[in-house]
C-alpha cells in the first residue's frame, strides 16, 4: 500500500513538473518577439501615418520597382491620361522587366500606368517619363520634387523604374509614406487593385495580369507593387483594407517577402483594434466667442485611429485662447482634435474646422485684443 501510494506520488510530480515546462515554454514562446526575414519593413496606417510595426524603417537602401509607385504618382499628377505616347527607341530597348511596346508604337497615358503597375514594364517608365516631361532627367526631378513635398527627405530617384544605381534609395517608412499618398488618388488604387485586363473591354493595346500574387494572397489586398534587382533584392508594398482603414505593408530585400508580409498583417490584425473617434460633420467642441456668440468646431472627416488592443485611449480639443479676426468662414480650420494613448502619447492629430460662418463684431474684437495686450502685461 506504501508502495502504491509512493508510486502515485512520484506520477503526480511528474504530471505537474511537465505542467511547469508547458506554462514555461508557453510564455517563452508569446514573449518572443516577431522575427521578420527582411533587411528593412514597416506597417503604416495610411490614413493616420502612425507606425504599427517597424524594423530597419527609417535605414538608406535601394527600393527596385517599388520606385514605379512614385512614378505613377508624378503622371496622375501631370499627365493627360487619353494622350497617346509614341514608344521611343530609348523606351523599347531598356533592359529588365517589360511589357513589349515596340518603337514608333503609340500608347496612351492611361494603358502605360496598366503597363507600368501590373507587368511592372520599364518601358512603360522610359515611355511616360519622355512623354510627360520631354526627358527621363526632368521626369526624375519632378519625382524628387515631389518626394520632398510629402516629407520623404531621405528618398531621391535616379531613374523612373528602379534598375540599381548609386543614388537611387528610400527608406521603408517613406515608401510607405508615398504610397499612402498614392492612395488618395482613385485611379490609383483601381490600377494596382486589378487582377487583370481585357484588351477588348479597355480598349488597350494588348491585355493585362498583374504579377504581384499579394492580391490572391491575403483578403483585402488591394495593391501595390513588386520589385527585384541585385542590389535590391526582392521588395514588396502590399495594402490592405483592414476594419475601415487601409494599411500599406512594406517589404525590402527579402527572399520570403510574401511570408513575412503575411506575417506583418497577420500581427496587426491581432495586436490593433481601429477605432472611430468622429465622424465627417459631427461637432466635437464649442468656441466660445464672447457671451452672445460662439461657433460650432467640427471634424472635416471621418477619422480612424488604430489603438493596442488592451490599451486605452482618451481624446481632447485644443482651442485657440483668442479669436480677433473679423469673420469666421464655414470649413476654415480653427482648433485641433488630439487622440492620445495611456501613457499620453499622441495617436493622431488634426484640425477642426468652423461648422458655419460668423461674423465677429467690432467691438468684440476690440475686447478681445485688449484682452491679449492684458494678459501679455500680466505675465
Amino acid at each position: 500500500m506504501v508502495k502504491k501510494v509512493k508510486r502515485i506520488s512520484i506520477f503526480l510530480f511528474s504530471i505537474m513538473i511537465l505542467n511547469m515546462c508547458t506554462i514555461t515554454n508557453v510564455e517563452a514562446v508569446s514573449k518572443k518577439k516577431m522575427y521578420i526575414n527582411a533587411r528593412a519593413a514597416v506597417a503604416l496606417d495610411a490614413n493616420t501615418k502612425q507606425v504599427l510595426y517597424g524594423k530597419n524603417s527609417e535605414s538608406i537602401i535601394p527600393m527596385a520597382s517599388t520606385t514605379k509607385i512614385m512614378t505613377s504618382l508624378v503622371a496622375l499628377k501631370y499627365g493627360n491620361l487619353d494622350e497617346k505616347i509614341i514608344i521611343s527607341k530609348n523606351a523599347s530597348k531598356i533592359r529588365g522587366s517589360k511589357v513589349g511596346y515596340k518603337e514608333g508604337e503609340g500608347v496612351s497615358l492611361k494603358e502605360l500606368l496598366y503597363g507600368l503597375m501590373l507587368k511592372s514594364g520599364n518601358d512603360a517608365a522610359i515611355a511616360i517619363s519622355e512623354g510627360i516631361a520631354g526627358s527621363v532627367e526632368k521626369f526624375v526631378a519632378l519625382m524628387n520634387e515631389y518626394a520632398v513635398s510629402i516629407g520623404a527627405c531621405n528618398t531621391h530617384f535616379e531613374s523612373p523604374h528602379g534598375l540599381d544605381s548609386d543614388n537611387h534609395y528610400c527608406t521603408a517608412y517613406e515608401l510607405a509614406l508615398i504610397t499612402s499618398k498614392a492612395k488618395e488618388i482613385p485611379l490609383f488604387n483601381q490600377i494596382v487593385s486589378c487582377k487583370s485586363i481585357d484588351k477588348s473591354t479597355s480598349g488597350f493595346t494588348r491585355s493585362y495580369r498583374n504579377i504581384n500574387k499579394i492580391l490572391w494572397q491575403i483578403p483585402g489586398a488591394n495593391g501595390v507593387k513588386t520589385g527585384y534587382t541585385g542590389n535590391a533584392g526582392k521588395c514588396l508594398v502590399t495594402s490592405v483594407k483592414l476594419d475601415n482603414s487601409e494599411i500599406v505593408i512594406v517589404i525590402l530585400n527579402s527572399n520570403t517577402r510574401w511570408k513575412e508580409t503575411r506575417k506583418i498583417y497577420d500581427f496587426v490584425k491581432s495586436n490593433y483594434g481601429f477605432v472611430k473617434i468622429a465622424s465627417k460633420g459631427q461637432i466635437m467642441d464649442t468656441l466660445k466667442i464672447d457671451e452672445k456668440s460662439k461657433v460650432d468646431l467640427c471634424s472635416s472627416k471621418d477619422i480612424i485611429v488604430p489603438v493596442k488592443k488592451g490599451t486605452n485611449y482618451y481624446k481632447k480639443v485644443i482651442k485657440p485662447r483668442n479669436c480677433i479676426k473679423d469673420s469666421l468662414v464655414k470649413g476654415e480650420q480653427i482648433g485641433s482634435l488630439v487622440v492620445c494613448n495611456d501613457n499620453k502619447e499622441t495617436l493622431y492629430k488634426t484640425s477642426l474646422v468652423c461648422k458655419d460662418n460668423l461674423i465677429v463684431k467690432p467691438h468684440i474684437k476690440r475686447f478681445r485684443f485688449f484682452d491679449k495686450i492684458k494678459e501679455k502685461f500680466s505675465k
